[in-house]
């Protein structure tokens, strides 16, 4: 099964980001790709979401699973291929942009091509979207095809490790599962303890799948749920003094609460409310 949508490459374009094809390639045995140096120029996203498959980079040759990923840039040459004993499911998106290779190297991926992503099902419904939205009305809404390709570079730009990192965090969802409760219980006295055990693991280990899920620890977490909460407070709330919102938010002081707030925010909450408390 060959599901794609090509589209034209807009000269001069004034979006960020914009997709020149996407697709999904299922049950295809013998697809194979070789793209020799200097001939395409845009970027290919090229991701496994089941089946197995074959990369080849100037590191060697990698093979590709579930949650896998290979990024190739402008005009470098591009070899992969599918396993004839395990025929790939693949998810691809070519797109370009004038300011993407620079926004590429500085998050590092110009030093591994090859990476796994730690929560598959979100680039996934990303994908999905944005070739929907192809598919359906071609380049008639570039805003939105641009916003939707944006999206998914985001995505992945969020959930890519390099390949030699550990690949349990993708496939174990505990993790993900737990985020909207630790989200809605942000304000309360952090547990490690209570969070490991509704996810089943020892501290230790939870703290490394949270870390491989997020890219962040849990108190890092916990502590941008309370501080995206006062902020909200902070607006909502204008009868509540600054110690109210830091209590409310789970900080045990007004000081230690103006400390984060400023370190995160580049303000301090009183200089937060002033400045965005009217629209």
């Amino acid at each position: 099964m060959k599901r794609q949508t090509h589209l034209l490459t807009l000269s001069d374009s004034p979006y960020l980001v914009m997709p020149e094809s996407v697709g999904i390639y299922r049950d295809s045995p013998d697809h194979t790709v070789l793209r020799e140096a200097g001939m395409p120029n845009n970027f290919n996203i090229h991701y496994v979401a089941a089946g197995r498959g074959y990369a080849e980079t100037e590191s060697g040759i990698h093979e590709l699973r579930r949650g896998d990923a290979v990024l190739y840039l402008p005009l470098q040459r591009q070899r992969y291929y599918s396993s004839v004993e395990e025929p790939w499911d693949i998810r691809w998106v070519h797109f370009y942009g004038p300011e993407l290779r620079d926004y590429l190297a500085r998050l590092g991926f110009h030093r591994s091509a090859v990476c796994s992503l730690r929560y598959t099902e979100a680039w996934e419904n990303a994908h999905l979207e944005l070739l929907e939205e192809a598919e359906a009305h071609q380049l008639l809404r570039p805003v939105r095809l641009s916003m939707l390709t944006y999206a998914l570079l985001s995505e992945f730009a969020q959930q890519a490790v390099p390949a030699t990192g550990a690949k349990a965090g993708r496939t174990d969802l505990r993790i993900a599962e737990l985020l909207p409760h630790m989200q809605r219980e942000a304000c309360r006295p952090f547990n490690l303890e209570d969070w490991a055990g509704r996810a089943g693991v020892s501290r230790h280990y939870f703290c490394k799948l949270f870390r491989q899920a997020t890219g962040i620890a849990p108190m890092d977490f916990v502590t941008r749920c309370r501080l995206q909460m006062a902020k909200q407070w902070l607006l909502d709330r204008p009868a509540h003094t600054i110690g109210h919102i830091a209590e409310e938010a789970g900080y045990p002081s007004a000081s230690y609460f103006n400390k984060r707030f400023a370190e995160h925010e580049g303000v301090t909450p009183t200089e937060y409310r002033r400045l965005f408390g009217k629209a």
